[in-house]
């Protein structure tokens, strides 16, 4: 078949498109910067650990509206289930009612560091622990959670500190005789 004479002057360009547009998808994508990679182990439950043991520390928690209670239960669950997203917005449903509530503050720093958002995570565990007992398992939770986003930027100095700051929330107490 024969190119009518009024396309021929198209024919080259469109030649020379289709080769480059040939040549491009051959291209291997443009490489991007990877995100931090993932700890081998598991934070959470690192943190959850730090704040098991036997307690020597009397915590006294007033009296809490049960819809606080009821958000977080719905927290739990969804986490149970890997709905991180659903256990955050309920725990800051919580949160909205009991603002200044230590152990609400931690789980949702604990739910953070799960989702990889470890400025918040961090914030929040130091929040809680300023409102919180300095001594027992809510405190060294707390500093667990530095311990686990040093791990994860890669930064030792602090994470050596926040090791040690764990430590210190274990006080042995006076002995009594």
């Amino acid at each position: 078949m024969k190119t009518p004479n009024h396309l021929r002057p198209l024919r080259l360009p469109l030649a020379a498109t289709l080769a480059a547009l040939a040549a491009a998808c051959a291209q291997p994508p443009p490489k991007t910067e990877a995100p931090p990679p993932r700890p081998t182990h598991d934070a959470v439950a690192a943190v959850r650990a730090a704040g098991k043991g036997d307690d020597s520390v009397i915590q006294v928690q007033p009296l809490r509206d049960p819809a606080v209670d009821g958000f977080l239960r719905e927290a739990e669950t969804a986490e149970a289930q890997g709905r991180l997203d659903a256990a955050a917005t309920a725990a800051g449903r919580a949160l909205k009612l009991a603002p200044e509530a230590p152990e609400i503050l931690q789980y949702l720093a604990e739910i953070e560091l799960a989702q990889g958002h470890l400025q918040a995570a961090e914030e929040h565990a130091m929040h809680s622990y300023r409102l919180g007992p300095r001594l027992g398992g809510l405190c060294a939770r707390n500093w667990q959670v530095l311990v686990e986003t040093r791990l994860q930027l890669g930064d030792p100095e602090r994470r050596a500190e926040a090791e040690r700051q764990v430590k210190e929330c274990r006080k042995a107490p006076p002995t009594r005789m």
